[in-house]
């Protein structure tokens, strides 16, 4: 439901959010009485190009936070149930569940929560000190997520689950292999239809080295580097809380809602970077078309062309009305207006036409050489 709502909110809000910046802005920078940037000129298109890229940006810095807050702040592992950093060694583990389990035991527990939420809270705990008491349970946990205890089975003894290392790596590569094959064939039959055409092979270039740094934190003993070393420190630091850090699984989450993103962006934003406004239009420049860039521009150019014809017959009613306007109301001198100016036009675009400015030159030579001396017209 949640990936449906953010590509309705990437389908129609950024237009509607620029609209409203774009009259807000104008309401602000320009002063009562001066006149703002009508539709269809250079300056507004140029204005609504920077701020549907400045809009666009801050919805793609706001869903990267939306994305963190319900991994991280909203979200839960095992160490921050249990209340124990990454690092913890089974001792340090095992004691902090004896601490928990005096004040969380069923039997010990009273006041108005129900005897089954206390049931699952205290399961809750002793699924999460199974798994990270358990070296390659805690392996798997720490890279897949919770659907690595359902992967092992109660107690991690079921019947054909997972048991070593290599049992959970192989079905996480599993699903790591479903996961980028359904999205490479999604990125391949939308760039068939036409769409997603700006940036078509950074995409793939992007889609390749998630593929592979994925298959690295799944594989590697050790967590993400970047996530370890870098982003857990300065997250903590930023926030204030101990307790806030990116396992591998969440860091995978992070980057693959984070790559989808990126994609729709780079979707909006890439084709505005170079787009031409010079015509009161936003004309996007595609670089990934190939030869169809030659017709999509041909028609872009007709349109324009169109557009300018229109103007300047909206233009020329306006003068003429402009100008008729003293006789308005008087039929008669109208009527003869309207007369001479279509009589004026016809003498004008036959007199103007190269055929009978040739007929009438060629026929004043002739009369003029032919003529006897002394004849009118000869000179």
């Amino acid at each position: 439901m949640s990936d449906l709502l953010s590509l309705f909110g990437w389908t129609f809000l950024p237009n509607l959010v620029t609209g409203w910046v774009q009259s807000l802005y104008y309401g602000i920078t320009i002063r009562a009485g001066s006149p703002r940037p009508m539709p269809g000129t250079p300056r507004y298109a140029e204005h609504r190009r920077r701020i549907h890229i400045l809009v666009v940006t801050v919805y793609l810095l706001y869903t990267i936070y939306e994305a963190h807050y319900e991994l991280v702040v909203r979200g839960s592992n095992f160490y921050g149930d249990l209340g124990i950093s990454p690092d913890a060694s089974e001792r340090e583990i095992k004691s902090r569940f004896r601490r928990l389990a005096a004040l969380y035991h069923p039997d010990k527990v009273t006041g108005q929560q129900s005897q089954e939420e206390v049931n699952n809270y205290f399961v809750h705990l002793k699924t999460a000190v199974d798994t990270l008491t358990d070296p390659v349970r805690r392996f798997a946990y720490e890279r897949f997520g919770v659907d690595a205890v359902a992967w092992a089975g109660p107690n991690g003894n079921a019947k054909g689950g997972c048991k070593t290392h290599r049992d959970f790596v192989m079905r996480g590569a599993q699903m790591l292999l479903s996961y980028y094959g359904f999205a490479a064939a999604v990125l391949y039959g939308l760039g068939l239809l036409g769409y997603l055409t700006w940036g078509r092979y950074e995409r793939w270039l992007v889609l390749a080295s998630m593929f592979v740094w994925e298959a690295h934190t799944v594989m590697s003993p050790g967590r993400p580097a970047v996530f370890e070393h870098f982003l857990n420190p300065l997250l903590q630091r930023v926030t204030g809380v101990t307790g806030r850090y990116y396992l591998p699984f969440q860091a995978v989450a992070l980057m693959r809602k984070v790559s989808v993103t990126v994609y729709i962006a780079i979707s909006q934003i890439g084709p505005l970077l170079a787009a031409d406004t010079s015509s009161g239009q936003l004309v996007a420049k595609n670089n990934g078309a190939g030869g169809g860039d030659q017709e999509e521009l041909l028609k872009q150019g007709l349109e324009r062309l169109e557009m300018m014809s229109k103007g300047l017959d909206l233009d020329t009613t306006r003068l003429v009305e402009l100008e008729m306007a003293p006789f308005a109301g008087d039929q008669e001198a109208l009527s003869s207006m309207r007369g001479k100016i279509k009589e004026w036009l016809v003498q004008n675009t036959i007199r103007n036409d190269p055929m009978v400015k040739d007929a009438l030159g060629r026929g004043l030579q002739r009369r003029r050489v032919d003529a006897p001396a002394g004849a009118r017209g000869t000179k």
